[in-house]
């Protein structure tokens, strides 16, 4: 069998000019970034803005195991099977971070014969935007140390420093380090921290901005420190706003490539959904919206993470209203939710796959609070049996799931034709009457017990000290109208990465809360998620080359 990089590699790509043409998008409407990487001109977007919305998609996933569940391949699929039903639709995806490229995740532009291409250049540099926030990031890292060092005109706290400086890469030896050493002209010595790029707040606004003017209003509201009298101190105040949208400027723009099948796809944008809000840009879902008739997005991990914060954040804060859901399992992922081992996978076993699917049903009835429909698909494995899917799918069907099997990554949008037929029926036959999950009025505490509650099925919270002070006095610095964005593990729906299936009886562990200010939600860090990650003992760096031909193997 091909890697999917071997697979993309060997694919004939359209120029990208003539992807847009599908769009009605002309060559002077576009950045071009080399033949099949361009960027949609502000001037496009504001021509066709006051165009009828097409439908929206979401496909989210149970929580995410070693056996793979192919989320993004799914999402690629399913928008190559409209086209092959002769659809307008476009896919609107999040970029990758080189963290886990390098890491052990690999890359994320889908898998097998749905992906988006070119493959090596999206899970690399892409069109740069990444490197804009990173630098946007650290300038404001930069000009906040000068300010203390040039006289500290505002009065800044050096303890109460809460802006972090940022690189997209796992690097645990720079989560905790000491800035500052050396001569009195090197700056204040202080304790600092980095997060990878993905976790920075201004990925976040980057993600959330509707325009210029907004993104700059966001990025001056953004906390970057507390003065000696407890009041919080913005990069407004450093005079770093029109410097830093100066370098995001063109990151601003969403960036246009195809898939295998010359499928349109919107890839703006990358918060994590287990330490960010875990979307791609609004502006992206919005341009989408505009030109298709369908249009497919999805939000990171599994639902209690990004649709979570799809539907609590990006929805909320952006209006938009999802007429249906796909939710993604394989029957490899419930078996290994109901105790087998990975290595064993490939057996039928009903016993465990009865045990496991617990965990299926507990995102069904999250997605179906928010009264979205929702279209469960199982991501085929050469191994699946027949009494397994047959169990699946009545299993889905009696909690009013419609239920479709995919076969993209083998087929590509041939084999993703039963799953678009079974979202087109859903969209025609069921309306969606989308509603968020928790009002505005409710307090940080009742807005987190209500997610752990409602979502994770936890029976309470519990908060460190330090965390029943940070709340305390962000809600009376008046960001407790702010909706929450929990950081919590992927792989459980508890806080703890070991509890598989639908655990009961669990407390969330909630140690810090921050805000952030610019993106316009409250940041909750549950159990021991961390916002920079380290690489594994075999990192995928190990296999990743690059030939004398300048041809890239490794990436996956």
């Amino acid at each position: 069998m091909k890697t999917d990089i071997e697979i993309a590699q060997e694919a004939v790509l359209k120029p990208i000019t003539e992807v847009a043409e599908q769009l009605q998008i002309s060559e002077d409407e576009l950045e071009l970034y080399g033949k099949y990487k361009a960027k949609i001109s502000d001037e496009f977007m504001d021509k066709i803005k006051d165009n009828e919305d097409g439908k929206l998609i979401l496909v989210t996933a149970i929580n995410p195991t070693p056996a793979g569940e192919g989320k993004t391949t799914t999402s690629v699929g399913l928008g190559q099977a409209f086209g092959k039903l002769g659809k307008k639709a476009v896919i609107a995806l999040r970029e990758p971070s080189l963290g886990p490229c390098f890491g052990v995740k690999g890359g994320a532009a889908g898998g097998g014969y749905a992906q988006v291409v070119p493959m090596e250049d999206l899970n690399l540099h892409f069109t740069g935007d990444f490197h804009a926030i990173t630098s946007a990031n650290n300038l404001l890292a930069a000009m906040l140390d000068n300010h203390i060092q040039q006289g500290n005109e505002l009065g800044i706290d050096t303890r109460a420093v809460v802006w972090k400086r940022c690189l997209d890469m796992n690097d645990r030896s720079l989560r905790n380090i000491v800035v500052g050493l050396g001569a009195k002209t090197d700056g204040f010595v202080r304790e600092d921290h980095f997060v990878i790029t993905v976790a920075s707040e201004i990925m976040a606004v980057l993600c959330l901005a509707s325009d210029m003017k907004d993104l700059k209003e966001r990025l001056g509201k953004m906390v970057v420190a507390y003065n000696y009298k407890g009041e919080p101190v913005t990069a407004s105040d450093l005079k770093a706003v029109g410097a830093m949208a100066a370098l995001l400027k063109d990151a601003l723009k969403p960036n246009l490539i195809q898939t295998l099948e010359h499928t349109p796809a919107i890839v703006h944008g990358g918060p994590f959904a287990n330490i960010a809000h875990g979307c791609n840009s609004v502006r992206a879902t919005k341009t989408a919206l505009k030109m298709a008739d369908y249009v497919i997005t999805e939000a990171g991990f599994g639902a209690d993470l990004g649709a979570e914060k799809f539907f609590d954040i990006k929805c909320r804060m952006a209006g938009l209203k999802p007429d249906a859901v796909v939710l993604v399992a394989t029957v490899r992922a419930l078996k290994y939710n109901g105790g087998v081992a990975k290595a064993d996978l490939g057996q039928e076993n009903l016993e465990a796959l009865k045990k496991g699917i617990v965990n299926l049903e507990k995102h069904i009835e999250n997605l179906q609070k928010y009264e979205v429909p929702v279209v469960v698909t199982l991501n085929s494995f050469i191994t699946d049996t027949e009494n397994e899917i047959n169990f699946v799918k009545q299993f889905c069907e009696e909690r009013n799931c419609d239920f479709a099997i995919s076969e993209v990554w083998e087929k590509g949008g041939e084999g993703g034709i039963a799953l678009a037929k079974k979202v087109l029926s859903t969209l025609e036959n069921k309306e969606s009457h989308f509603k968020v999950l928790y009002g505005d009025e409710l307090s940080l505490k009742e807005k987190i017990a209500t997610v752990a509650r409602e979502i994770y099925g936890a029976c309470g919270v519990n908060y460190t000290s330090a965390a029943e002070k940070q709340l305390k006095k962000l809600e009376e610095l008046s960001f407790g109208n702010l909706p929450v964005c929990m950081a919590k593990t992927q792989y459980s729906l508890s806080d703890d990465p070991s509890l598989l299936g639908r655990p009961s009886d669990f407390q969330i562990n909630v140690r810090e809360a921050y805000v952030s200010a610019g993106a316009g939600f409250v940041v909750v860090l549950t159990g021991t998620v961390m916002t920079m990650p380290g690489l594994p003992k075999q990192p995928a760096a190990f296999n990743i080359d690059v030939n004398d031909d300048g041809v890239i193997t490794g990436l996956f």
